[in-house]
């Protein structure tokens, strides 16, 4: 049976995920390696993938986290492929 949830209780479910990201992920501004950053990512992914399956909702912010992370990986990542490659030229 499925339940349609009220804007309040998104409202609960994002405030909560938010204060659960403050405290077990840090910023991904302030990550400074590759590891750090998939390691955050996963564990993003599986705190996705538990909303999905118990509420079926995920909130915004958890996707806008997520999105974040992804950025801050492609830039170390291009980082590393300019240090890489411009050793090599």
């Amino acid at each position: 049976m499925h339940k349609t949830m009220t804007d309040y209780e998104k409202q609960r479910l994002e405030m909560d995920f938010q204060k659960f990201a403050h405290r077990h992920f840090e910023s991904p501004s302030n990550c400074r390696n590759l590891a750090q950053i998939r390691f955050y990512v996963s564990e993003l992914c599986a705190k996705i993938h538990e909303y999905e399956h118990t509420y079926e909702f995920v909130p915004a912010h958890a996707y806008a986290l997520l999105a974040q992370y992804n950025h801050a990986q492609n830039r170390l990542i291009l980082v590393d492929f300019k240090t890489t490659y411009s050793a090599v030229a």
